[in-house]
């Protein structure tokens, strides 16, 4: 039992300085509410309206009635699925590698990794479509040694695509991941050593689920962000990859639709407001199935 639980006046006092630092942060909370909730709210009100200003469903029936529409949303959910299995098989044991390291070592080895965060997204992508495309430096050193005959289409394909992607979200996955494992206790990995178990074993036993949460945290990141990626599908996409983002910038450009745009970007919504259920409700299933087990 805690002194504030037995002290009254502690617990009040408690009480005083959790409405003091919520009273300083309102004006903060205010801020990122309206702005977050306001242009929500004015997609949701474009969406039925007409390029006259009435309103109609109209929106909704031509959108979700087209076969590019769900084959865009297919695409995003590829693209996104696509990304985020690559960055936990890359990332996972790049993460226990730099957590099994020196701190001198990891602290090196992530300076190289988040190196591509300190570029821009447009100049990463750009030096891809420099090394993919057909006259690139992959192909020319290919071809060059003979391992292929003829140059690969590794760019302006969904392939390229997901390279692309999988590099940009690759350190932002890393980091949480990376976290979680630092913060495993030692003891327990030389424990489960000293018990006979594997390094294998050791890993899917021990570390993998002290590591989950970092993992869960990392994969919605990357999904977050994935779902709406624009620039590097666009660049090396070259046109034959359009996810949801790509969908609704030609709607707005090409026939100046907002109501149908808006349809769009309200899809995209509750498509990661429904995958994020799905994460949290996995991460609570996977928390409970450990409970139950340490209990066991």
């Amino acid at each position: 039992m805690t002194a504030a639980a037995v002290d009254p006046a502690l617990a009040a006092d408690a009480r005083s300085e959790r409405r003091f630092f919520l009273a300083l942060s309102l004006p903060a909370l205010f801020i990122v509410g309206l702005a977050a909730v306001l242009p929500i709210l004015w997609i949701i009100r474009q969406s039925f309206l007409t390029t006259a200003g009435e309103y109609t469903v109209g929106n909704y029936e031509k959108v979700l009635s087209s076969g590019l529409t769900w084959s865009a949303l297919v695409t995003t959910v590829e693209l996104s699925f696509g990304t985020l299995a690559f960055c936990i098989l890359l990332g996972t044991p790049l993460a226990l590698a730099l957590a099994s390291a020196r701190p001198r070592v990891a602290n090196l080895l992530m300076a190289f990794v988040m190196l591509p965060l300190w570029t821009s997204i447009l100049v990463r992508t750009y030096g891809w479509l420099v090394l993919l495309r057909r006259d690139g430096l992959i192909n020319a050193a290919l071809t060059g040694s003979g391992l292929a005959t003829e140059p690969l289409p590794l760019v302006y394909n969904f392939t390229g695509t997901l390279i692309g992607m999988v590099h940009y979200m690759l350190p932002l996955f890393l980091l949480p991941v990376y976290a979680a494992m630092r913060d495993i206790d030692a003891n327990l990995v030389r424990a489960s050593a000293s018990m006979g178990a594997t390094l294998g074993q050791t890993i899917r036993t021990v570390i993998l689920p002290l590591s989950a949460g970092g993992i869960f945290s990392g994969s919605i990141i990357v999904f977050i962000y994935t779902i709406g990626f624009f620039i590097t599908p666009a660049v090396l996409g070259g046109g034959k990859v359009n996810p949801l983002s790509i969908r609704i910038e030609r709607t707005l450009s090409t026939f100046q639709d907002w109501g149908a745009a808006s349809v769009l970007g309200i899809l995209l919504l509750v498509l990661m407001a429904l995958i994020g259920v799905m994460f949290l409700a996995a991460r609570r299933l996977m928390a409970r199935n450990n409970v139950g087990t340490a209990h066991a």
